[in-house]
């Protein structure tokens, strides 16, 4: 990785990251990824992008950004010029590099896949093709007995004879058996750390294997940062976005970043396929996920078996996508990524280019690495009809098709209900959905009109109308 921090990524890390140097603490104004996706889409709509909040128009910038967040703020953070020169400088000593967002070089199976969600910032050591690799995620709990790290290590060592990149979380337990049966085995390895990077990079044991290009290691948080169990939990989905398949090793039940990260997986981001192990003693943690939709590890012995496993298909989704997936696009944004200045629209009758062909590296203002914005009908819950006319009916006056904007708002008002089961504000409603408070107040202002919402006094907020027995 190039020592030079594009301006992008320099003005990213002045907004969002701690610069922890040493035993210095993290600034308390720091936005957070909520924040900083409001900041870059609202930089994209004015036509900018973060590396102009460094430029000499800067402060007509900044106050055009006071709606989303406080100019002040926003100062305080980009002022912080000479403490990012010296975590740079700390972080290159020990080959640590970092991407944003905004370069060409970010992950793009993550930029892809998580889109908005993406972290804006990554931090790592090693060879960083490697994330482009796919491969096998194993993940698995902390505290195990030797016959599971055995068995798990024994996974790592086949994906290393099967050529397989194998990623996992770096945690002690099933991680690091996973880990370290693939690096003995010569294999190559990503781990997703959720804390204390720069000290596991300097581990001797480690150090060798980062340099030839075996192991490549990440973290969405300062390289300097401490274990956090929020931390651990958020960066389980990178782990699955990177991947090609994976396999759940051990997991408690209704508990824990494994069973957290696996159930959203499943239910949510459908990435990947989650397979269990199936031998030994089970676990009622891989019994919840098998009820959820997780497959049985099939135990392949070889890599021909091995193999086979990479040729599994994602298992059927639910026809009805849940109202929360998506919220993206309520706001009308588009997918794709928001830290770069937008491209010259597509008119409506082009068809967008095949995703294949976006696989070149492209400079900072293209935005080519995201998926092309799906049609609204493929993306949100169809609108249900409240009375369907009979066959013969519908022929002799056929209904009028939904407009985009009557399908995007007949999700929003099926978000919005499932919300309001219990009273909320209009600022609640608008964090929950990631939308301005504006418009939140525009949706919801128009369902209390149509019957659907009622504003209460206490508790003060907006709930789905209750039906009165002579209405």
């Amino acid at each position: 990785m190039t020592p030079v921090l594009s301006p992008n990524t320099q003005a990213i890390l002045l907004l969002t990251a701690p610069l922890i140097a040493g035993r210095g603490s993290a600034s308390s104004d720091l936005l957070s990824p909520g924040e900083y996706k409001r900041l870059a889409r609202h930089l994209r709509e004015i036509q900018r992008q973060p590396a102009d909040l460094l430029s000499p128009d800067a402060a007509e910038i900044l106050r055009a950004c006071q709606p989303v967040i406080d100019e002040g703020r926003l100062q305080k953070l980009l002022g912080r010029g000479f403490l990012l020169s010296q975590v740079i400088e700390r972080w290159q000593a020990r080959a640590i590099w970092v991407v944003s967002r905004a370069d060409a070089e970010y992950p793009r199976r993550l930029k892809t896949r998580l889109r908005e969600d993406a972290p804006a910032v990554l931090y790592g050591c090693g060879d960083m093709a490697l994330l482009e690799t796919g491969g096998l995620a194993v993940v698995g709990s902390r505290h195990v007995d030797d016959a599971l790290i055995d068995y798990t290590m024994a996974v790592g060592r086949l994906a290393a004879r099967a050529g397989r990149t194998l990623v996992s979380g770096g945690a002690k337990g099933i991680d690091q058996a996973a880990m370290r049966g693939a690096l003995e085995g010569g294999g190559k390895v990503c781990g997703v750390l959720a804390d204390s990077l720069e000290k596991t990079t300097m581990n001797r044991e480690h150090r060798n294997l980062l340099l030839d290009g075996q192991l490549v290691l990440i973290s969405p948080y300062d390289p300097s940062a401490g274990f956090n169990v929020g931390n651990a939990m958020q960066r389980n989905k990178l782990i699955y976005a990177l991947a090609d398949t994976s396999l759940v090793v051990s997991s408690d039940l209704n508990k824990g970043g494994t069973w957290a990260g696996a159930v959203e997986q499943l239910d949510k981001l459908k990435f990947v396929p989650v397979f269990i192990r199936s031998t030994g003693e089970s676990s009622a943690g891989l019994d919840g996920l098998r009820k959820k939709g997780a497959l049985p590890w099939p135990n392949p012995q070889d890599v021909d078996s091995f193999e086979d496993v990479f040729n599994v298909a994602m298992p059927t989704p639910t026809p009805t996508a849940s109202p929360q997936v998506g919220f993206a696009l309520f706001s009308n944004e588009d997918p794709s990524s928001a830290d770069t200045k937008p491209t010259t629209p597509v008119p409506p009758d082009t068809a967008p280019a095949p995703q294949a062909a976006s696989e070149s590296s492209a400079p900072v203002d293209v935005v080519s690495d995201a998926q092309p914005p799906a049609e609204a009908s493929e993306e949100l819950p169809p609108v249900t009809p409240e009375a369907v006319a009979p066959i013969d009916e519908a022929k002799e006056s056929p209904q009028p098709e939904s407009t985009p904007a009557e399908v995007l708002f007949a999700a929003v008002r099926a978000a919005i209900q499932q919300l309001l089961s219990t009273p909320m504000k209009d600022a609640e409603v608008a964090a929950a959905l990631d939308v301005s408070n504006a418009q939140a107040k525009a949706w919801l202002q128009r369902l209390v009109d149509e019957g659907v919402l009622e504003k209460q006094k206490k508790p003060a907020g907006y709930v789905v109308k209750q039906k009165r027995l002579f209405e």
